[in-house]
């Protein structure tokens, strides 16, 4: 069983979050406890204000959060009328955060992220010489932050070998299956989709 923990945080996009912890959850045997990821969620803070307003508790803090085998970056956020910052916008410019990424990606056997997310990791410097994408939204802002990442904006996902990214919001979902299809083989992650009743890109 692997770990994966899910990083939360203010103006987080709900499905960003909500449609890979589906994924993950569901994915293996219908019956028995035999499940091939335990899946939490970690933030710095015990509640969280997602979009929309949606609350959350986190499993875990970032201090009592189980080391993680494979971490996923949501996205969500973007710049309000006033000129002021929100959800990934503002967490890339979290030096403690980025920190705690940076020490997680020295661990972890795999990191993923969402739309936005893709943000993050480039903010922590993991992302150089990799290709990425992101939500068609974040295109600019990404090639500002990451120059020396090549931007693929019309891939679904991007895969690096163990940093795996994703195009905007529902993309994670079919993201999330591909990992499942890397992990553990095409009829797992076929299994799954057909499970949620989810026809994913392949």
């Amino acid at each position: 069983m692997r770990n994966l923990a899910i990083l939360i945080f203010d103006d987080v996009e709900v499905l960003d979050f909500a449609g890979p912890f589906e994924v993950f959850s569901v994915c293996g045997p219908r019956s028995g406890n035999e499940k091939p990821f335990n899946v939490y969620t970690a933030a710095e803070k015990e509640i969280i204000t997602a979009r929309n307003q949606l609350k959350i508790i986190p499993h875990y803090t970032l201090q009592n959060c189980p080391t993680p085998d494979i971490l996923l970056l949501p996205g969500g956020g973007g710049i309000h009328s006033d000129g002021s910052h929100f959800g990934t916008r503002r967490e890339m410019n979290n030096e403690p955060l980025l920190d705690w990424i940076r020490l997680q990606n020295k661990k972890a056997e795999m990191l993923l992220s969402v739309c936005t997310g893709s943000l993050l990791l480039a903010k922590a410097g993991l992302l150089e010489g990799l290709s990425a994408t992101t939500h068609w939204k974040a295109v600019d802002t990404m090639r500002s932050v990451a120059p020396n990442t090549t931007l693929l904006p019309e891939k679904r996902w991007v895969d690096n070998g163990r940093i795996i990214l994703s195009a905007g919001i529902s993309a994670g979902i079919d993201m999330s299956l591909y990992v499942i299809s890397k992990l553990l083989g095409k009829e797992a992650a076929d299994e799954t989709a057909q499970y949620m009743q989810y026809d994913h890109w392949k």
